[in-house]
């Protein structure tokens, strides 16, 4: 108790901060960054480099009202086969500014719902794509997958082209909270989609499970933890569920009235994730939970955790690149967006250009906070030695950051051996630690709650 008074002083139960998947946040772009622009970062790529590369199609069977992410419904496959041509058409004008040799250390399909392609159109995207540039010897290609959208033909055609990592989304099992947030997915559909998966030869599974949803309780989310832990996953991102009606609209359908307290928020989230550690996972970060052989666990072990849109990641390349509307591409020069409407991206790629509508282009300021941010999101720990060998700031100058830091979060923070950290106890206060480093001004933007 006097812990979440300490932590409800701190602001932890009415702060507002960002997810910090990318420095700046994506509010924070802006017109600077050009189809031009665009075209200049991929061209400046070495030749024979690693690159990741993301594929976003938008288009959901149907819009489930808890989801913020930019999605249209769709009926029937029409526009899907004629998005799927556009980024065809993207993937060749990639292909013409891409260095050679280029090997792709990560491929990931996300949405929207991925498997709502035919297996055709599967196997036309992923052609296309292998046809830009091959994946690398040890690269993943993982793809989110819909248990409501997903049979043997799709998951034969994706396995062939090499999927090996697949995501499935859960959110809650219980079906009162289904109903609430409009996501009907019963546990015997999601059992029979993981069994399919690994029955084509995908080893790797991740899952999605949310807390702080409409009529969930402790014994609420026990009994769909339990249950997803059945399903052995290898890796678990535990969201908080950002109520923000005034972004998604379709968010307006879900009763706040129904929603936990914040200080009920903190309490699901540690009762699902004592859950997620008696049964052997690592903690990964502020949200992800892992078997001890993941990619994600040996990451954390070396200190080569990163983050990116995905979340956490063990992808070192140093550029994300990113086909389908609204998708944002990363380079060491800065942060690339494609135009988020599907009319006006279609019609850049029609014209026989990149859609880039907006982006961020990093300063020298700007690369040492996402360093700053990252390592407290990756690892709870500055470690100054790094920060002073990779970047221009003098110890004294680092020394004094941290001072300002620690004065804001007094006994909260700790400096063991000139490094900067987070103990276990205040971890909940990440986010918000992280703000701290933020050189935007964070206040004025929305963003979803710090637990």
């Amino acid at each position: 108790m006097e812990q979440e008074k300490q932590l409800a002083k701190l602001g932890l139960f009415d702060a507002k901060v960002p997810r910090y998947t990318s420095y700046p946040t994506a509010p924070h772009f802006n017109n600077d960054v050009t189809p031009d622009t665009y075209k200049a970062w991929i061209e400046a790529i070495p030749t024979g480099s690693q690159v990741s590369l993301y594929v976003h199609v938008p288009f959901c069977r149907r819009l489930c009202w808890f989801c913020a992410c930019r999605t249209q419904g769709t009926s029937t496959l029409s526009p899907v086969a004629t998005y799927v041509e556009t980024l065809k058409g993207e993937l060749k004008i990639l292909k013409a500014s891409l260095p050679e040799d280029v090997t792709l250390s990560r491929l990931h399909w996300g949405g929207g719902t991925p498997t709502l392609l035919d297996p055709g159109m599967m196997e036309d995207l992923a052609g296309a794509i292998f046809d830009v540039a091959p994946m690398a010897a040890d690269g993943e290609f993982s793809v989110e997958i819909d248990p409501n959208e997903i049979d043997n033909a799709r998951l034969a055609v994706l396995a062939k082209a090499g999927m090996n990592r697949a995501s499935i989304g859960v959110q809650d099992f219980d079906d009162e909270i289904q109903k609430t947030i409009g996501r009907i997915q019963g546990y015997d559909i999601t059992r029979d989609a993981v069994d399919m998966i690994r029955a084509h030869g995908v080893k790797s599974v991740n899952a999605d499970i949310l807390f702080g949803l409409p009529h969930q309780t402790q014994a609420r989310i026990t009994e769909s933890v339990q249950k997803l832990l059945s399903l052995s996953p290898d890796r678990v991102a535990l969201y908080g569920y950002a109520h923000v009606p005034w972004m998604a609209k379709r968010q307006q359908m879900i009763p706040s009235d129904a929603l936990p307290t914040p200080q009920e928020r903190l309490a699901l989230y540690e009762t699902a994730r004592k859950l997620f550690l008696w049964d052997d996972y690592d903690e990964i970060g502020i949200d992800h939970f892992a078997t001890k052989t993941d990619g994600l666990s040996v990451a954390q072990r070396n200190g080569t955790l990163r983050r990116n849109f995905q979340g956490y990641t063990d992808d070192t390349a140093d550029v994300l690149l990113a086909v389908g509307a609204s998708s944002i591409a990363r380079f060491p020069q800065g942060f690339a967006q494609n135009a988020p409407a599907t009319s006006a991206h279609t019609g850049a790629i029609r014209d026989g250009r990149f859609s880039t509508s907006r982006g961020h282009t990093f300063t020298d300021d700007d690369r040492l906070r996402g360093r700053l941010i990252e390592a407290l999101m990756c690892d709870f720990r500055i470690d100054a030695d790094e920060i002073v060998d990779r970047f221009d700031i003098s110890r004294a100058e680092l020394n004094e950051m941290f001072s300002k830091v620690m004065a804001e979060f007094p006994d909260v923070l700790a400096l063991e051996s000139g490094a900067l950290v987070i103990p276990e106890a205040t971890r909940p206060l990440t986010r918000i630690i992280a703000r701290a480093f933020d050189a935007y001004d964070m206040s004025k933007a929305q963003h979803s709650a710090a637990i």
